[in-house]
């Protein structure tokens, strides 16, 4: 018998749970699959939201062939005898299929090169998933060709909606006498992924002897599923706590931590450029000017991991990791800018400042742009007060230098050349 999961799969827009945004009444990829006119995509988001069912239904509902590759096993070898096969088809007139490609991000340059003809062609509509940034993990020139779709995670509504389904729809569960008291750690160790979730909903019921009564309760869901609780899942729930874990022991400065929850990430088979990306977030967000070299050695971890890969780039990744933990810290940069992006919301677009505006042609210097413009370089010490905010938010200081050395000098700059204006 196939997992709860599998049998559970929609192959209709009407019993696909979550995803309002895109597939609701009204919404866009609904709306393109009833025209029949739906472009390459790319599905991003986190595991067991529906990526690959949408991409099936896709195919139910539009009549088209469903071809599909795991990034994980297939080479440029499997693609171009795949789109060779889908080029066979158009002796037949039959409809363009849908080429699927599960964790797309996974494929190499030379792999995601092979796709762009096909693409280009329509030989075939792809629909990638990825649970990466596509703006990271796709090249340009098929990333420019397709359009991207945020999958978000699943609310509780949706899980147990998901729940109430399979036990009222599936025809092995419906046979059974199930009550449904408690939910929390069903959902809890799901982590949001549906998929995950009926499985676990499975597991659980097969606990329970033939005729039994079923009544699933927080409990005897935890007592069940007890051996997996240390298991890291690079998919689930484990993957955020874990990298929340390394995060937050890197930004409290203990190496010791965080040397620990890489190890359990790089254990539990995480991708090393996923780790390496989130180091050059802190490296900028929780350092930022109190060691400017900490983004450089960020970039760097980025840059050789890539080349190097595992078994060696667990060392690089140690040595970033142990940097960061015992650098000084700052979010002075990081709070700059929200409070910045917050300004711009309330404030709207307010005017530039005359002096300070681009005056290429002789109209816009009849404007006076540009006029009363003050070049620093012209003064003493390459400096000289003069207006550069909108009028309106004049003297609106954003950036508050942190309590370290590095930003103390920055700090006693600014005072020397502010402190009438931003009272640093």
């Amino acid at each position: 018998m196939k997992p709860l999961a599998e049998r559970m799969r929609p192959t209709d827009l009407d019993h696909y749970v979550g995803q309002k945004h895109l597939v609701g009444e009204g919404a866009i990829l609904r709306k393109a699959i009833a025209s029949g006119n739906v472009p390459s995509m790319i599905f991003w988001g986190p595991p067991g939201v529906g990526k690959t069912t949408l991409a099936q239904i896709m195919s139910h509902q539009l009549k088209r062939v469903f071809y599909t590759l795991s990034a994980v096993h297939s080479g440029v070898k499997d693609v171009r005898e795949m789109i060779k096969k889908a080029e066979s088809n158009r002796f037949f007139d039959q409809k363009m299929p849908i080429l699927f490609i599960d964790e797309i991000h996974r494929f190499s340059k030379s792999q995601q090169d092979s796709l762009l003809g096909a693409v280009e062609k329509g030989t075939v509509t792809l629909v990638g998933a990825t649970t990466e940034n596509p703006s990271f993990e796709v090249i340009s020139a098929l990333l420019s060709r397709c359009q991207v779709y945020v999958l978000k995670h699943l609310e509780e509504n949706d899980l147990l909606e998901l729940l109430d389904q399979a036990i009222s729809e599936d025809e092995y569960l419906k046979a059974k006498n199930i009550e449904l008291k408690e939910t929390d750690a069903l959902i809890r160790f799901s982590g949001g992924d549906a998929r995950k979730l009926l499985n676990i909903l499975e597991i659980v019921v097969h606990s329970f002897s033939k005729d039994e009564k079923i009544i699933i309760e927080n409990k005897n869901v935890v007592n069940i599923l007890q051996d997996n609780i240390l298991m890291y899942d690079k998919g689930g729930e484990q993957h955020y706590d874990m990298i929340s874990a390394f995060i937050k022991s890197v930004r409290g400065s203990d190496p010791n931590a965080a040397v620990y929850y890489l190890a359990r990430m790089l254990e539990g088979g995480e991708d090393v450029k996923f780790i390496a990306r989130r180091l050059i977030i802190l490296a900028s967000e929780d350092i930022g000017l109190a060691n400017p070299n900490a983004l450089l050695l960020a970039q760097s971890t980025f840059d050789s991991v890539n080349i190097i890969g595992l078994p060696e780039a667990r060392i690089i990744l140690s040595q970033c990791t142990i940097y960061l933990a015992t650098s000084p810290k700052s979010n002075a940069s990081y709070m700059a800018i929200n409070k910045a992006q917050q300004l711009v919301k309330q404030t709207g677009n307010l005017p530039v400042p005359l002096q300070i505006r681009n005056a290429p042609t002789q109209l816009m210097k009849s404007l006076n742009y540009g006029k009363n413009y003050k070049y620093s370089h012209d003064f003493s010490g390459n400096f000289v007060q003069q207006e550069f905010m909108p009028e309106k938010i004049s003297k609106n200081k954003l950036y508050e230098p942190g309590n370290n050395p590095s930003e103390n000098k920055i700090k006693e700059r600014l005072k020397k050349w502010w402190n009438n204006w931003y009272k640093y």
